[in-house]
């Protein structure tokens, strides 16, 4: 027997590769179902200036609404090109430079150790 109207819609929670369950979100610039455990949370939080600004919330431990993105330049870049995080955070116009910020620390390697190219 279903129960309510999205009967068919997906379960909230996926399979874990060791065996257990989790919850699912969407990514907001790809808009691609996946672990919440592999996404990246951005919340509304205020900047140093005392304004609202999209920050990320990688403990996913603060208050308030929060949207999910994978954590890679391109899901930020479509989020981005469609206005996703006003849309998600239902809020308009808050600047997202914060979570690029957050993106390059996650993509850059430390430099190797033991001697120069030169």
């Amino acid at each position: 027997m279903a129960r309510g109207r999205h009967a068919d819609a997906e379960p909230d929670d996926v399979p874990d590769p060791l065996g257990g369950t989790g919850p699912v979100r969407t990514c907001i610039g790809c808009r691609r179902r996946a672990a919440k455990s592999e996404l990246l949370r951005v919340t509304v939080r205020l900047g140093a200036d005392g304004r609202e600004v999209v920050a990320p919330d990688p403990s996913a431990t603060a208050p308030g609404r929060g949207a999910h993105l994978h954590p890679v330049r391109e899901c930020y870049d479509l989020a981005v090109r469609r206005k996703a995080f006003s849309r998600a955070l239902r809020r308009g116009g808050l600047p997202v430079d914060a979570v690029a910020e957050h993106l390059d620390t996650l993509t850059t390697t430390p430099s190797r150790s033991g001697g120069s190219t030169t």
